[in-house]
């Protein structure tokens, strides 16, 4: 029996009829885990050092800590956004992000609009491997995305972190040779984007890039 709780109580998000944009904050580092990644991926004492969850969706773990801009999309199944295809899902929200990220900085973002790829072993970290709608910089990753599907709809989950992931690495029960060099993603700080952080989720959020939403705030604690 796993000691992580979920991240949302999926039965009621399910339920909600709404398209809503769920801003989730973190009060202290936290650490959230992919469905399929039992509680061992981490190492002993990593549950009473973090704040831990688990998500419904796929991919890796991910390190979270409070300046990071995470913004979970609940696109319900009559909503004109929905879209059938799981890959084109997840490229329709990247494209959102590429538009708000141009809008700031007009840099070459490109979106990875391919399967998820990457050495199986490096899998374990979100944020090491590539998958579709995520948004690159000069080959690095700039924005994580991952979706959870459901009849009544789909949740689409997307993070631009403020700083590093190498804080996961420590939490890891085990760490491949090479992770910490596939970790090396941007960030806000890297791309000189700290302050602005706030202008992108209001860009991002905008009727004009991704369309109308509930906005609703999530404070990620213990």
């Amino acid at each position: 029996m796993s000691l992580v709780e979920e991240l949302y109580d999926y039965d009621v998000l399910r339920r909600v009829p709404e398209p809503t944009a769920f801003i989730v904050r973190v009060d202290e580092p936290s650490i959230v885990l992919g469905s399929r990644q039992a509680d061992d991926v981490l190492a002993p004492g990593a549950l009473e050092g973090y704040v831990v969850r688990r998500r419904r969706g796929g991919g890796g773990a991910v390190f979270l800590d409070r300046d990071d801009l995470w913004v979970d999309f609940w696109i319900p199944a009559d909503d004109p956004r929905h879209n059938d295809d799981v890959r084109a899902a997840a490229i329709d929200v990247g494209e959102w992000w590429v538009q708000t990220l141009m809008s700031v900085a007009d840099r070459d973002w490109t979106l990875h609009r391919d399967g998820v790829t990457g050495p199986d072993e490096f899998l374990v970290a979100c944020f090491a491997g590539r998958g579709p709608g995520e948004v690159f910089l000069d080959d690095r990753k700039v924005v994580g995305v991952t979706q959870w599907r459901v009849r009544e709809g789909s949740l689409v989950s997307s993070v631009l972190k403020a700083d590093s992931s190498v804080a996961l690495l420590p939490a890891l029960a085990h760490v491949p040779d090479g992770l910490t060099s596939a970790l090396d993603h941007h960030d806000a700080i890297t791309l000189g984007l700290l302050r602005d952080l706030h202008a992108i989720e209001s860009a991002l959020l905008s009727t004009e890039v991704s369309g109308s939403w509930r906005r609703r705030e999530l404070l990620l604690i213990r």
